[in-house]
């Protein structure tokens, strides 16, 4: 029960790793918003949990701000935030990406950290505490080629990580990030491009632990970083990978 009494907020928590980091949260005591574009899902999650579920789309001011304003009317006050929804363009050479593909990576990965933290990070300066952990990815560590841009905007989320980390330890805020590996979420097909055993193979081939990263990994991981128990660490961004980035 290391976040008893905490308050959470998981975007992207209908599925995928979003979804182990809020079923993790809420067995480690902590009262959690499932967040996510796909309401559906994020009230299937929610009420397995026994959370509140909200629909945001993590790329529009006004929806992240609809957000935080109904997450704070209901809880009071939000003591962990984790920025988890995230897209990808299809594996493609850089040049072939559409400018609207790029644009809404960047608007999803990018921006709807900018936009959370424009909206919590003044209450919690105002409480003098906060945990804020953003979901980042191998590939802003050691990039894939053809996910050119979908790389770079996880390259931006991990100094986004230890920029914030910076300016908020005086108030108290502490701020990391996760890098998983490729995982079984709705993202993997559009990692590999096409979802074959021989595809698999060629990935599973690049992580020494010879697996992909699981929702239960990351809610693990995303459970420590977010307690007390890592009360002195920011601005880290931890490798939940099977050792790919080594």
């Amino acid at each position: 029960m290391r976040l008893d009494g905490k308050t959470a907020i998981v975007t992207g928590a209908g599925s995928g790793f979003g979804a182990g980091i809020a079923r993790k949260f809420a067995a480690e005591g902590a009262r959690v918003c499932v967040a996510d574009l796909n309401e559906e899902a994020a009230s299937a999650v929610a009420r397995e949990i026994g959370g509140i579920e909200m629909p945001v789309d993590v790329s529009q001011s006004a929806s992240v701000r609809a957000l935080a304003h109904a997450a704070l009317e209901a809880f009071g006050q939000i003591d962990i935030l984790v920025n988890n929804a995230g897209i990808t363009h299809l594996p493609k050479p850089m040049e072939e990406v559409t400018e609207a593909e790029f644009d809404r990576v960047f608007a999803v990965n990018a921006k709807s950290v900018y936009l959370t933290a424009r909206e919590f990070v003044p209450r919690m300066k105002e409480s003098g505490t906060g945990a804020i952990l953003n979901v980042a990815s191998t590939a802003g560590l050691s990039p894939r080629p053809k996910l050119n841009w979908y790389n770079a905007s996880k390259g931006w989320m991990i100094t986004a990580t230890k920029a914030m980390a910076v300016e908020l330890a005086p108030f108290g805020v502490r701020v990391n990030a996760i890098a998983p590996v490729a995982g079984e979420t709705p993202l993997l097909k559009s990692f590999m491009g096409e979802d074959t055993p021989e595809i698999r193979a060629k990935f599973l081939s690049t992580i020494p632990l010879g697996r992909f990263s699981t929702p239960q990994d990351m809610g693990n991981a995303a459970a420590f970083l977010c307690s007390q128990d890592a009360s002195m660490i920011t601005g880290v961004v931890l490798e939940v990978d099977g050792g790919r980035c080594i």
